[in-house]
């Protein structure tokens, strides 16, 4: 990290260590940061750096590489959304984070790769310890979103060694963060929050299926499906819908609900190239067409 980035930018606002911390933390913190080394929370650092109008990313050295890096995971974040899992790991395996110090960009790397390896059941031990990583050093006082994110990998995890009750202590944090997220100023959330916040529903509203709390699933998919709306989002419409279609069947809702909801999802799925759930909605169809024969 180049601490003279930051020194030298205040010093060309004219702001002292007490103005330019007052409100954020202490002049204590302040001076041990720029004399000492001695980092802050990613918190408070991110506040810091936009009083004096720059980034954390900008705090280290070869800001062009980290702009590269920040896109590739960007790209990488959004095939998730799409389920595409093979282009996820082959795009994590090309990025070396071993030579990346910025710390929201190692969280955004284990995160992804921790929530890969989740999903498609490979080295669950890793992926734990990708999100201990964010839950107990670079995010120990669990203040972004990426804590959250972590939250839901590790309970989808346990739900998939059916530890029920380790699963549910994890999507229950994650449920009280969603219950009032949306009092939160999104101008100081962090890069990809509505497409974050939408894997926390999705994820949290599909465990609370396979729990069968139905309710519960249903009032978060059609959060998710309002936060959609509302800003212009689709990458989870057709998860949303596929997961609300099969719910339905569950429920034992009117046929014409549930083909209007499979139609729906294969509508979005075609939208956002997401041919997974294209399957999906086929293999749904024959199921139910089976079931009612």
């Amino acid at each position: 990290m180049d601490i003279s980035v930051f020194i030298n930018r205040r010093k060309e606002l004219k702001l002292s260590q007490v103005k330019l911390s007052e409100g954020i933390c202490t002049q204590a913190t302040l001076s041990k940061f720029e004399n000492s080394d001695q980092v802050p929370s990613l918190s408070i650092l991110s506040k810091l750096c936009g009083r004096l109008g720059i980034t954390v990313d900008m705090l280290y050295q070869g800001e062009d590489d980290l702009s590269k890096v920040r896109k590739s995971l960007d790209m990488i974040e959004g095939q998730l959304m799409t389920e595409d899992y093979r282009r996820v790991l082959k795009g994590l395996s090309k990025i070396n984070i071993s030579k990346v110090e910025s710390i929201p960009i190692r969280m955004q790397y284990y995160y992804l790769r921790g929530i890969l390896n989740t999903l498609i059941n490979r080295d669950p031990e890793k992926a734990l310890f990708d999100f201990s990583r964010i839950l107990n050093d670079l995010d120990e006082k669990h203040q972004t979103i990426l804590t959250q994110l972590a939250f839901v990998g590790s309970g989808i995890l346990y739900s998939r060694r059916q530890d029920y009750e380790a699963a549910q202590f994890y999507f229950n944090k994650v449920r009280r963060y969603i219950q009032h997220v949306y009092s939160m100023d999104k101008d100081v959330m962090e890069n990809n929050y509505d497409l974050r916040i939408l894997t926390l529903i999705y994820f949290t509203s599909e465990f609370f299926a396979i729990n069968e709390n139905y309710p519960l699933s249903n009032q978060l998919i059609n959060t998710g499906l309002a936060l959609c709306s509302e800003d212009h989002v689709t990458f989870y419409l057709p998860r949303f819908k596929f997961l609300a279609a099969e719910n339905a069947i569950k429920e034992h809702r009117p046929h014409e609900m549930i083909d209007r909801l499979m139609d729906e999802a294969l509508a979005f799925a075609r939208i956002n190239n997401n041919e997974v759930i294209e399957v999906k909605v086929a293999a749904l169809r024959k199921k139910t067409a089976n079931q009612n024969g």
